[in-house]
């Protein structure tokens, strides 16, 4: 991970005091931030057809907003809805937007995170920088339901439900707003949407004026060999050692720390948030075995060794929060 990187996380979530003297930036962000809001709401704002929900978070970093996606899709389509995603594609580049994803898209035409929603949820997902733009491509291909990854900033896109994922462990740091903190929004934004899901909810009483809060915990699933795509149980690979664990995700500790839990003994190698691989990165593993997140492999998935595997994950959530997400989708109807 670049050290500048690990210089700003220490400073958001540590007791660091210089980052304080940023205080006028923040102030001029949130002068900023505010006035982009009113105008986009108040003039901007494009409404859908369908219902769009939107699933995002008021930090900077990973919180398991993936994960959730995916879950949140996998549900819509068991009540016999056609969801569609929308994501702006960071990291990825084509030529024409709004481009809808294929059997034959690659991370680097599409954004990983993207590749990674449209090949576990098996539903449409389009990419473009204009959100609306995207939606609008997926209500033509019948998409019944629109889901956004990310975008609860990307007030353009008319909404029919919000829900914010917040880090559990991190939560909100020194609750400050960028660049003082890593919020992007204030945290009484959460008092504004319709659901709080909790990724590896640890205290109740830090979150309670936003209730109702729901917990998730993403779980470890199986383990993929990335060159075929086949899925083998947790218990059933052995792998030879050494054994190099690779993240390039937003919060790169979460990952390894699954590993721990998996009692796995591994070389951990960290990588900023969308990082484009390259063959040359892996160069130095030669024939080892090489562990990495989803999100990664479906960039390495381009040129994978025999010996690279990523853990595939589910995110578990109790019967409460579907039944509150099916009430308030019911309720905007």
């Amino acid at each position: 991970m670049k050290k500048s990187h690990n210089i700003w996380l220490r400073a958001w979530y540590g007791d660091s005091r210089w980052i304080y003297c940023l205080l006028p930036l923040s102030w001029l962000f949130a002068i900023i931030s505010s006035a982009r809001k009113f105008v986009l709401t108040r003039f901007f704002q494009k409404k859908i057809s369908v219902p769009v929900i939107i699933v995002g978070n008021i930090s900077v970093g990973g919180t398991g907003k993936t994960p959730l996606l995916i879950a949140m899709a996998k549900y819509l389509q068991s009540q016999g809805h056609k969801p569609g995603v929308v994501s702006r594609g960071y990291g990825g580049k084509v030529e024409q937007y709004p481009y809808l994803l294929n059997e034959k898209t690659k991370a680097s035409e599409s954004g990983d995170e993207p590749l990674l929603i449209y090949r576990a949820a098996q539903c449409p997902v389009c990419v473009a920088p204009d959100r609306v733009a995207a939606a609008l491509a997926l209500v033509q291909e019948g998409c019944t339901h629109i889901l956004s990854d990310d975008g609860l900033q990307h007030y353009q896109l008319g909404r029919a439900m919000e829900i914010a994922v917040v880090d559990g462990k991190r939560l909100f740091g020194n609750q400050q707003l960028l660049p003082v903190g890593p919020l992007r929004e204030p945290c009484s934004r959460l008092k504004s949407v319709d659901l709080v899901v909790v990724n590896n909810l640890i205290n109740h009483e830090s979150l309670s004026e936003f209730h109702p809060v729901h917990a998730m915990k993403i779980q470890p699933k199986a383990w993929m060999h990335i060159a075929s795509r086949k899925l083998m149980p947790l218990n059933d690979v052995f792998f030879k050692t050494p054994i190099h664990a690779v993240a390039g995700i937003g919060n790169p500790e979460r990952f390894f720390k699954t590993l721990d839990d998996l009692s796995l003994n591994y070389y951990a190698h960290h990588f900023p948030d969308h990082y484009q691989f390259s063959e040359i990165d892996f160069e130095n593993y030669h024939h080892d075995t090489v562990v990495m997140t989803e999100k990664d492999a479906v960039k390495c998935g381009e040129f994978p060794k025999s010996e690279w595997y990523s853990l595939v994950v589910d995110a578990h959530l109790s019967g409460h929060f579907w039944s509150d997400f099916q009430h308030k989708l019911d309720s905007k109807n």
